[in-house]
């Protein structure tokens, strides 16, 4: 097999991780088996077999039987690819977008669907940089560092699931964005200097965005109401609101006034008491001067 006088390498399961689908998923698992078997009848109605099929796309022959069978999620570019070699005509590329949701978690597709539609978004964070604000590298660094580890298909699709999180800085109309970060996990240099350097430029970035405040908790300040764990505040625009706390309600997802009030509470506090958004991206700016 050749193009243009070189021999291409088919793409294997090892050049894919984290492309598996989750058992326990059930609409997942339905979706990519729909996909899979429009493939197959497709590639079946032009005549191609499998392993004609894979050359054309730049996939080895056992992984297209697997994504076929609804074993394998295809990345986009491969129903892009499929689309164009069987003439489907667009129906193929247009699974891209329900296709690439399935690789996510459940509970962090909930959540990013959740933010998706929020007109106000708080958060607070402790121990780590919040998830909306890391980079590739920074995110795959703390996900490899959890015990028991994960394996390396779920750390790419935990990464890939937390990048695509922060596809709300690109709304149009944005949301209205707050986070308030601890001093401590800011000077915590994960995953090694240029890492740490690329994540507090990555801070300096989305906190200099109109729509969004950026603020520090410095370490050397009073106890406040934050000190037991995270706080998210999802508004939405009718009116509605969900929270979490780690500290507070045992951790769940609350949408009683009463219960959201309280948190709304516990977050202005925290941020009453943090720096102010500029003297915030002056500290992270000084952060990166000390390196």
């Amino acid at each position: 097999m050749s193009v243009d006088g070189e021999v291409r390498r088919l793409r294997t399961e090892a050049d894919e991780p984290g492309w598996e689908v989750d058992p326990d998923d059930e609409w997942g698992v339905a979706v990519v088996a729909t996909v899979g078997r429009q493939l197959k009848l497709r590639r079946e109605a032009v005549g191609m077999r499998a392993g004609e099929f894979g050359d054309a796309v730049g996939y080895g022959e056992d992984l297209v039987y697997k994504i076929e069978s609804g074993k394998r999620i295809p990345r986009p570019e491969y129903l892009d690819r499929a689309d164009e070699v069987l003439g489907a005509g667009g129906l193929l590329a247009a699974m891209k977008e329900d296709v690439e949701k399935v690789r996510y978690p459940k509970k962090v597709r909930a959540l990013g669907e959740m933010e998706a539609k929020a007109v106000e978004i708080g958060v607070y964070e402790c121990n780590i940089i919040a998830g909306l604000l890391q980079t590739p590298e920074h995110a795959r660094t703390v996900i490899r560092a959890a015990q028991p580890p994960y394996s390396l298909d779920d750390v790419e699709r935990m990464v890939a699931a937390r990048l695509a999180r922060q596809s709300i800085f690109d709304r149009d109309p944005a949301p209205s964005i707050h986070f308030v970060l601890e001093e401590a996990p800011l000077r915590r240099q994960v995953g090694g200097t240029m890492v740490w350097r690329q994540q507090l430029e990555r801070l300096l970035e989305v906190g200099r965005l109109h729509y969004v405040t950026l603020q520090v908790m410095p370490t050397n300040t009073e106890a406040h109401p934050g000190l037991d764990g995270r706080i998210e505040l999802l508004k939405f625009p009718d009116g509605t609101a969900v929270g979490r706390s780690d500290g507070a309600f045992n951790g769940r997802p609350i949408t009683d006034p009463k219960h959201v009030r309280i948190l709304d509470l516990r977050y202005g506090t925290i941020r009453a008491q943090a720096l102010s958004s500029r003297e915030s991206l002056a500290f992270i700016e000084q952060l990166l001067g000390d390196t």
